[in-house]
């Protein structure tokens, strides 16, 4: 989610789309077999800016040099809002999913991974994972969703990680088929 999101200060913001951030997460949905991933973002410069560079590597130059790539860009969607990317899975799936929140502080309340895992293997349920850039999601996204994971925790205490690094690592503890 780039909207509504937090920057270092604190305020409501709307944070700009990489490159890096559609390959890659694009990418670790293909791998997981995730079969959309939202990039929400109500600004129509940014939503411009990555339909370019998710064309480019769909349909253009890009397309000729790594052509396994259209088929991990094509699960990204661009959507103004949250309720937009709820729409189009209650349309494709006939439920609307519930929403789990990420964030890196630490939360009482939080879900746990292995229980997250659980619901996951006995819900029918579709799921949409939110995920923030910037300092994470604004408090109107955390009073809104079903459940909220427990942040991933590192070694030394450090707790900064890019919205493409949990995405991996939370996909990776979420699905990953040996666990």
């Amino acid at each position: 989610m780039h909207y509504p999101v937090l920057n270092r200060n604190g305020e409501v913001i709307a944070s700009a789309v990489t490159n890096l951030d559609l390959h890659d997460l694009a990418r670790a949905s293909c791998t997981y077999d995730v079969p959309a991933c939202y990039i929400v973002s109500p600004l129509e410069d940014q939503q411009r800016l990555a339909a370019r560079l998710i064309g480019h590597w769909r349909e253009r130059v890009g397309k000729d040099l790594h052509p396994d790539r259209d088929l991990a860009l094509r699960r990204l969607h661009l959507v103004e809002d949250v309720a937009a990317a709820r729409d189009d899975i209650e349309a494709a799936c006939g439920r609307s999913p519930l929403l789990w929140a990420t964030t890196a502080r630490t939360d009482a309340q939080s879900m746990g991974h292995a229980e997250a895992r659980r619901i996951l293997a006995e819900s029918s349920r579709p799921i949409l994972l939110l995920l923030g850039t910037g300092w994470g999601l604004a408090p109107s996204v955390m009073g809104e969703v079903d459940s909220i994971l427990e942040a991933i925790r590192g070694i030394d205490g450090y707790n900064h990680l890019s919205v493409r690094c949990a995405a991996a690592i939370l996909l990776d503890r979420l699905l990953a088929a040996e666990r």
